[in-house]
């Protein structure tokens, strides 16, 4: 994540500019695997220089509650493969083409790992890199730095405390009142808006929002499996899935295409060349919501899965059935929801839905996002068949 706010001093500017006359192929794959490449001149700071959570007048909240890293397992079934690579790889998400750099509701900002609750949206601002950008962490004790010395600089890398999980970089070039900036990946990050914080876990950080805290906030949801379906054009299908008891979060995207397409925009997609789909990551608690109900009473309802790459009006590859499984059980459950649901006789025609292993999936742009709560009355083909 390149900085583009104030220029460091001489002595401690990360050489990008002659790296760019001399090596412009080592820079371009600096600009892919480093999530931050200025390097910061001094030690990280401290709890007492580094001022976190609320301003003095509002302590910030500790809930004394443990985020326990889930196992290797777990992360791989419920994990995205961008997720999962910017969190146990220190992987890192493309500038301008993440869900949360431009991202600007109240709420919370937790570890998509383990829900740890990381960073305020009081706490955020507009850096101008591409990357989510914070002035300090929701509290000091939530993130550990440790010194980066890779691509060739020294860094401060920022990780969450439970779940260990890789954040970002953190430098001296932030706005008042602490005069850093948090650097973080939105793939790290899962968003808890301020009216679902008492019902997710989270209510006894109301009162930075100006709300009163609930009597006994439960713990976070620590359960959660994760799906990617498609059935057609995006907006209809995300609109009938959020409103699921047991889904915990949305989110559209482009999925299952070609490897040369590897962050697919919509212009891209909609050609019908790339191979990918339009389709939806489905976040659920599974102890509500089993994966093989999800596809059976819910998925194969939503959408004609019997009609060739096309729902409604959309024609073309992208629109088509889909199912990418994220583990071998999620396998083996979508080949044995298909065979019944093509059994059933609901259908006249064969069930068409593909079934294959889930490859990288690229957010859509923030307008295609939440599409029909934005625009209600807005076009979809998507309702629940009986």
């Amino acid at each position: 994540m390149t900085s583009t706010l104030s220029v460091a001093p001489p002595a401690r500017r990360a050489s990008c500019a002659r790296v760019r006359r001399l090596l412009p192929v080592a820079l371009a794959l600096l600009a892919v695997s480093s999530a931050c490449t200025e390097a910061r001149g001094s030690a990280p700071p401290t709890k007492e220089t580094a001022a976190v959570g609320a301003p003095a007048s509002e302590p910030a909240a500790w809930d004394g509650q443990k985020h326990p890293k889930p196992s290797e397992e777990e992360l791989r079934r419920t994990l995205s493969p961008l997720a999962y690579n910017v969190t146990q790889r220190e992987g890192t998400e493309p500038a301008f083409r993440n869900t949360f750099w431009n991202h600007h509701a109240e709420g919370l900002y937790v570890d998509v790992v383990s829900g740890e609750p990381l960073f305020s949206s009081k706490d955020k601002f507009d850096s101008g890199t591409g990357w989510p950008s914070f002035t300090r962490p929701l509290e000091a004790q939530r993130v550990v730095e440790k010194r980066d010395a890779t691509l060739g600089m020294v860094r401060v890398e920022v990780r969450s405390k439970d779940g260990d999980s890789h954040l970002g970089h953190v430098f001296e070039d932030g706005p008042e009142p602490t005069g850093l900036r948090y650097c973080i990946n939105s793939a790290s990050l899962r968003f808890v808006p301020v009216e679902e914080l008492a019902a997710k876990g989270y209510g006894a950080w109301l009162p930075a929002f100006g709300r009163a805290a609930p009597a006994a906030a439960k713990a976070p949801e620590a359960v959660k499996e994760t799906a990617y379906l498609a059935g057609g054009c995006f907006w209809g299908m995300e609109d009938l899935l959020r409103k699921i008891p047991g889904v915990l979060e949305t989110e559209v995207g482009y999925t299952g295409g070609e490897s040369v397409f590897a962050h697919p925009t919509y212009e891209d997609v909609h050609t019908g060349k790339t191979g990918h789909a339009e389709a939806v990551r489905i976040v659920f608690n599974p102890k509500l919501l089993t994966y093989d109900a999800l596809l059976e009473k819910w998925f194969f309802r939503m959408h004609d899965p019997t009609t060739l790459n096309r729902q409604g009006n959309d024609v073309g590859t992208q629109y088509r059935s889909a199912i990418f499984y994220l583990s071998e059980e999620q396998r083996q459950v979508a080949e044995a929801v298909r065979a019944r649901v093509n059994a059933s006789g609901k259908w006249k025609r064969p069930v068409v839905t593909t079934i294959t292993a889930a490859s990288a999936f690229t957010p859509a742009e923030g307008y295609h996002q939440d599409y029909l709560v934005k625009n209600p009355g807005g076009y979809t083909c998507h309702y629940l068949r009986d």
